[in-house]
């Protein structure tokens, strides 16, 4: 197994010569972060999947935004199907070849159309949620959940990019997601976009309920809080990782 380099961590960010198969927008991002046991993780994943590392830790992250102009490459945006909100909860990891990307324990949507398309063509754990925001308030509520998880932030001013190498690189500069089919075949992804230009907030109201549903639980405040406006995105096709 080989562990990622930052030659690796940059390499991903680098446009596939491939056509894309689908466009979108990220748009007003929360990035919160806690630092959480590797193990715990490491137990949830499959083969030949391992706990990415930074300075010998691992976060668990939860990421409230919403997706705007979604798209297939070859059909117009439209308006009651291409914007919507999303809400996931995710751990960072690596192949056996040292490729960073993203693991996603739970993906909430709005749009019912489009968590089954992502539960089928691309192998991620979409779960059907109302959703809704107001101002500075975001709200999530999943189907089969009591409780809604409420969110009260605004996108800062200053923003910057993260410095290869650092925490924030870590957390944010991910261009791969891997997923498990049901026949137990993992897969890998890539996106491609510009640089996240973010900034560190407050947040005066998180909850940490989604992690709950997804069978973690956290007691501190996050190690980091990080907001973007957004990034135009790139969706390649998936590649099969190992034959299952």
């Amino acid at each position: 197994m080989k562990l990622p380099t930052l030659e690796d961590r940059l390499a991903v960010r680098e446009e596939p010569t491939r056509s894309p198969v689908m466009f979108q927008t990220w748009s007003n991002l929360l990035f919160l972060h806690w630092e959480f046991d590797p193990d715990e993780i490491s137990a949830r994943l499959p083969a030949p999947l391992s706990v990415d590392l930074h300075e010998g830790k691992t976060y668990l992250g939860l990421v409230p935004f919403f997706m705007k102009k979604v798209r297939p490459r070859f059909l117009p945006s439209m308006p009651l199907l291409s914007n919507f909100m999303e809400l996931n909860v995710r751990a960072y990891v690596h192949d056996e070849q040292g490729r960073p990307g993203v693991w996603f324990f739970s993906l909430d949507c709005d749009q019912p159309i489009a968590v089954e398309v992502a539960r089928r063509f691309f192998h991620l754990p979409y779960q059907h949620a109302r959703m809704s925001h107001q101002g500075s308030e975001y709200r999530c509520q999943r189907k089969g959940q009591a409780e809604a998880a409420i969110y009260d932030y605004s996108i800062g001013k200053n923003l910057k990019t993260a410095e290869p190498g650092s925490l924030e690189f870590f957390l944010l500069e991910r261009y791969l997601l891997f997923s498990e089919s049901a026949k137990g075949r993992i897969h890998c992804g890539q996106v491609h976009h510009e640089p996240y230009a973010f900034s560190e907030t407050n947040v005066p109201a998180m909850s940490t309920a989604p992690l709950e549903w997804d069978g973690f639980k956290v007691e501190e405040a996050p190690v980091s809080s990080l907001t973007s406006p957004g990034v135009s995105v790139k969706i390649f096709p998936l590649k099969t990782v190992n034959p299952g």
